[in-house]
């Protein structure tokens, strides 16, 4: 029997550019599908809304899709959220920021695509709260859903006509769930 070895979070970084993007999941590479128009239409709209928040507020830095941070070591985890935001006084420092920032974001949005599987969903939610972030909302344009997860507390399940709040990860943000969708 031939034993994989496990690639570390240095060496994703460097992979040759073979035209796909991928995760790092406990050692081993996950490649990820290019998102359709709705998927990337409702990432936007979530990275706007909390961008024009957090630059109004001077809250930290706001990052898109394809931005990794490595969750794990021994094996690797690096993951990629649709939209993220790290508080400032967490920012790498700037010597650092070539590379995955080794921290669980603040606050992790992800945008559920046709294809996503609930198993695949509820493992990243997990590695997420694992690594310390405090704020997760997954979005499902589908059924205009927000998912609220955060540490010690039960799943919320958030509709149209419900608003989100950012609580102490992101002071003062509100927005109806519903803007998510616009």
């Amino acid at each position: 029997m031939i034993q994989k070895r496990a690639i570390t979070a240095e060496e994703l970084l460097v992979l040759p550019d073979d035209g796909h993007s991928y995760e790092l999941v406990k050692g081993e590479l996950s490649m990820m599908t290019p998102a359709g128009f709705e998927h990337g239409r409702v990432a936007s709209q979530i990275n706007y809304l909390i961008i024009q928040h957090v630059r109004k507020n001077d809250l930290g830095v706001v990052l898109a899709a394809e931005t990794g941070f490595t969750l794990a070591r021994s094996p690797d985890t690096v993951r990629a959220p649709d939209v993220s935001f790290v508080r400032q006084d967490r920012i790498p420092p700037k010597d650092q920021q070539h590379k995955f920032a080794e921290l669980g974001p603040d606050l992790v949005v992800e945008v559920v695509s046709p294809n996503d599987r609930p198993a695949e969903i509820e493992e990243k939610v997990q590695e997420y709260l694992e690594a310390g972030v405090r704020l997760i909302w997954i979005a499902h344009p589908g059924t205009r859903i927000v998912q609220e997860y955060r540490p010690s507390a039960e799943r919320r399940d958030c509709t149209s006509s419900d608003e989100l709040d950012g609580y102490d990860v992101l002071p003062g943000f509100k927005c109806d769930v519903a803007e998510f969708f616009e």
